[in-house]
Formats: structure tokens, C-alpha cells, sequence
């Protein structure tokens, strides 16, 4: 068993196939579920930390860091179900998660991490929800899937362009070529 394989194993969920069923490597899981879970318990602690502008008289970012706080909760309620395992539907929504496609995932996050940086255009909430985001990237990522081989890409370019001909130039760069 290669090191790999000991830490997929480790890191597999409960009644998870084993068997890679898509063609995503499992470092970008694993660095998506990573990201996720850090990032939804920084977001929850630069939330607490945008609160307390409330002491200086700023709502928005009451509001902003409320919102982030709410969003890193959801964020590590579904990248990391053990660290809620006492609250009863997390592992309901987490399993019911894991079966929708990666781009919905990707548009979730992007979708709950902006609005915390709208509402206090900070570093803290630049930097907790921006973690999120950055899950976010990465499904998308993930959903857009791998690049094709340099000759299947040049196959397909040839027969998506009419009269497809290499380019060449005939003049030394620099110089106007004749009229």
C-alpha cells in the first residue's frame, strides 16, 4: 500500500467508494476539503473579530462578520462533518453535498464568501472569506476537470478551424514588410 493509499484511506468518508469514480487527482480533494476546513474556522474567528466593530460604532461589519461567521460554520459543517458530529442534520447535509456536482459546490462557496467582504471591505474579512472563496476556486477547478494531451488539443483546434495553416512570419521582427 503506498503512501497515498494510507492517507486516502485515512481520510475517506463513511460509506465512501474507495474506487476514484471521476478524473480528479486526489491531492485537489484533499487540498479542496483542507482549504475548506481551515478556512471555515478562520472565517469563523475573523467573523468574531469583525464584530467587535460594533464597539466603534460599525454595523456593517456586525452584519459582515455575522455573515462570515455563519458561512465558515456551513463551510466546515460540509468539508468536515466529525468537527459537528453533535448537531444532528450536519452529516445529512454533508453526505447530501457530496452527491451534487463539483461546480455547484464551487458557486456555493463563491456565493457565501462575497458577502461577507461587500458589507467590511476589511483584511479580516478580505482574508476569512477569502479562504472560502478560494475552496470555491478549487471545486471550480475541480468541475472543469483535466487538460487533454498536447495532440488531442492540436486535433481538435485543426478540426474546429476551416483551412487551419501554420503560421510563419517572413520578415525579421521589427522590420515593416514591403507593400
Amino acid at each position: 500500500m503506498s503512501f497515498a493509499e494510507k492517507i486516502g484511506s485515512l481520510m475517506q468518508r463513511p460509506n465512501e467508494d474507495p474506487v476514484n469514480k471521476d478524473d480528479v487527482p486526489w491531492w485537489m480533494k484533499y487540498a479542496g476539503r483542507g482549504l475548506g476546513t481551515v478556512g471555515g474556522g478562520m472565517a469563523i474567528f475573523m467573523g468574531m473579530w469583525n464584530c467587535v466593530g460594533i464597539l466603534l460604532g460599525d454595523v456593517s461589519c456586525l452584519i459582515g462578520g455575522m455573515w462570515q461567521m455563519v458561512a465558515g460554520f456551513l463551510t466546515i459543517s460540509v468539508e468536515a462533518p466529525c468537527c459537528c458530529m453533535f448537531i444532528d442534520f450536519v452529516q445529512t447535509l454533508s453526505d447530501w453535498v457530496e452527491k451534487r456536482p463539483y461546480w455547484n459546490r464551487a458557486v456555493f462557496y463563491f456565493g457565501i464568501g462575497v458577502p461577507g467582504i461587500l458589507f467590511c471591505p476589511g483584511f479580516s474579512s478580505i482574508f476569512g472569506s477569502g479562504m472560502i472563496i478560494g475552496t470555491g476556486v478549487i471545486y471550480g477547478m475541480m468541475a472543469i476537470g483535466r487538460k487533454a494531451s498536447a495532440e488531442e488539443m492540436r486535433q481538435n483546434a485543426t478540426q474546429l478551424v476551416d483551412n487551419a495553416q501554420p503560421m510563419a512570419r517572413t520578415t525579421a521582427p521589427g522590420k515593416v514588410p514591403p507593400v
